[in-house]
């Protein structure tokens, strides 16, 4: 018995379908468009009727068109006006930024720390896999289709699985490794949402058994993710309510240090939108990991004190102290 294909969000199936008319000069047929294109080809039927698909395609070319995108038609030379062997495209040239169009310093740095959150999921590898079937079909694809998309690698191997299990509303195992303990810790949850809060990947959850909220942070997450049984998940809002959780625990946990005037450590701290100035070079921070703000104050060395809490100084002093140790 086959399975019903996954159900891919429209704005996923949209961009999907954008970059694959980019990466193409002379244009792809509408089957060739819906027999590869991540969004169309999971419900594409070789040989069959897929008229509603293709009522599906004609929808999205308008949409995109509304969008700004410069989708073109190019009709066959051969037998013009035949539908099925039209190609279309999106010229790169009218694509991409009009040459009067700058950005400050700023507004690049601004540009870069926004693309930093994009990660390769399940679209990119899609793309790769569409791209590979488009050169199978003869069509003729001028670079990878992931070249238009932010070139930022996954840096937490659970964010692909995670997001999947969310996606087909299952539940997940994983061992983590709290700060402070031994040996990591089995965790069966529902997966809610995953945000990204200071630049840090976070899991939304709840447990398994009990229904408690918890909150992971990814990058403690060791070993495989398992997906589990389907679940019933609750009504949406899941990523906006992780994300004032998170603001909470910020607002009730700060520390002071002191920063060395004009260092990397003074800008990088000072920049954030949580930072608050509270005397000549002295910087109150809000944080809700200690120890992984423990690692990053350490990390700028001598161009940082810290003078409260006390319990992160301590942790700062104890990173210091076996990182001198290791080096002799």
């Amino acid at each position: 018995m086959s399975s019903k294909p996954a159900r891919v969000p429209v704005e996923e199936r949209l961009f999907s379908l954008v970059l694959a008319l980019l990466a193409t000069d002379v244009g792809l047929m509408k089957n060739e468009i819906l027999s590869t294109v991540h969004g169309y080809s999971q419900r594409y039927t070789a040989g069959g009727s897929n008229a509603n698909l293709e009522r599906q395609f004609e929808r999205d070319k308008e949409d995109i068109r509304e969008l700004g995108v410069p989708l073109e038609t190019i009709d066959s030379p051969s037998d013009p006006g035949n539908n099925q062997l039209k190609r279309y495209r999106i010229p790169r040239g009218r694509y991409e930024l009009p040459e009067d169009i700058t950005f400050t310093p700023e507004e690049s740095t601004l540009l870069t720390l926004a693309a930093r959150v994009w990660r390769e999921g399940s679209l990119s590898a899609e793309s790769r896999r569409a791209l590979i079937k488009l050169r199978s079909l003869g069509a003729a694809a001028t670079e990878p289709v992931i070249g238009f998309a932010p070139r930022v690698r996954l840096g937490d191997a659970a964010f692909e699985p995670l997001t999947d299990a969310i996606d087909q509303g299952v539940s997940v195992r994983f061992d983590y490794l709290k700060p402070g303990e031994q040996a990591a810790r089995e965790r069966s949850v529902v997966p809610l949402a995953l945000v990204n809060y200071e630049g840090r990947w976070h899991l939304s959850s709840r447990e398994l058994d009990s229904g408690i909220p918890k909150m992971f942070l990814l990058r403690r997450i060791v070993g495989q993710v398992t997906l589990g049984r389907p679940v019933s998940m609750p009504p949406g809002g899941h990523a906006a309510e992780a994300m004032a959780r998170l603001d909470a625990v910020a607002a009730e946990q700060v520390a002071d240090v002191e920063v060395s005037p004009g260092s990397d450590a003074a800008l990088r701290l000072a920049h954030r939108t949580t930072t608050e100035q509270i005397g000549p070079d002295r910087l109150r921070l809000r944080f809700i990991d200690r120890a992984i703000l423990a690692d990053e104050l350490s990390g700028f060395g001598p161009e940082v004190l810290v003078l409260s809490p006390p319990e992160l100084r301590d942790d700062v002093r104890e990173r210091l102290e076996r990182t001198a140790a290791a080096h002799g």
